[in-house]
This record gives structure tokens, C-alpha cells and sequence, in this order.
């Protein structure tokens, strides 16, 4: 399996989960690797992406300043914090991997690898 994510589960608006994408060496190490989402009847969103390198983040403007993304280099995953959450974030999340140009970093169809989804559910 070369992108296994976890962390999924039920929370209540205004709390917290982090997602985990454990990444197999060669792509952990070769390209940018994030999120997506698809939520109940909406076409799947870009949530956030980092790259090899882990200085540099992207992130949707539904997210930002409540979502963080890291590279753990110890574990060869890249983790998603996600806070004050909303009901609204509800969605599977999809950890990908690929290497989209920078300008292009949100288009779904450029990155090649994607996990298996997990399934996050915030209730008001």
C-alpha cells in the first residue's frame, strides 16, 4: 500500500481530529503528498498539500488557519490537524500523492496516488 490514511471518526463541531497518511519511502520522499475531500453530493475539494521538502503548505480557504499540515520524517507520514471544526468539513478525506506544478497544486487529476479515504463526520 503506498498511501494508508487513518484517523477518521465522529466529533463535535468546534472540535479537533488529526488525520495520519502513512506513505510508502519512494513517494514520501519524491513529491508532494496531501489532502482532498468529498463531502455528501459535492464534487471532491483540495484541502491542503506539502512538499518533500516540508517548508512549504497549501492550503483551501475553507481550511486555513484551522487545518495544519506536517511531515513526520520519523514515521514517513504527513498528518492533517484539523480544528474548530465545522459541519461543513464533513467529507471523506483522501490522502494523495503526486507532483503538480505549483500553480496547479489544487487539480485533483494531477496527482496519480491516492489512499483509500477516511471518513471524518462533524455533528452540530
Amino acid at each position: 500500500v503506498q498511501l494508508q490514511a487513518s484517523g477518521g471518526g465522529l466529533v463535535q463541531a468546534g472540535g479537533y481530529l488529526r488525520l495520519s497518511c502513512a506513505v510508502s519511502g519512494r513517494i514520501y520522499s519524491s513529491g508532494i503528498v496531501g489532502w482532498f475531500r468529498r463531502a455528501p453530493g459535492k464534487e471532491r475539494e483540495f484541502v491542503s498539500a506539502i512538499r518533500k521538502s516540508g517548508d512549504r503548505t497549501t492550503y483551501a480557504d475553507s481550511v486555513k488557519g484551522r487545518f495544519t499540515i506536517s511531515r513526520d520524517n520519523a514515521k514517513n507520514a504527513v498528518d492533517l490537524q484539523k480544528n474548530s471544526l465545522k459541519p461543513e468539513d464533513t467529507a471523506v478525506y483522501y490522502c494523495v500523492a503526486g507532483r503538480p506544478i505549483t500553480s496547479a497544486i489544487m487539480m485533483s487529476s494531477l496527482y496519480r496516488i491516492w489512499g483509500q479515504g477516511t471518513l471524518v463526520t462533524v455533528s452540530s
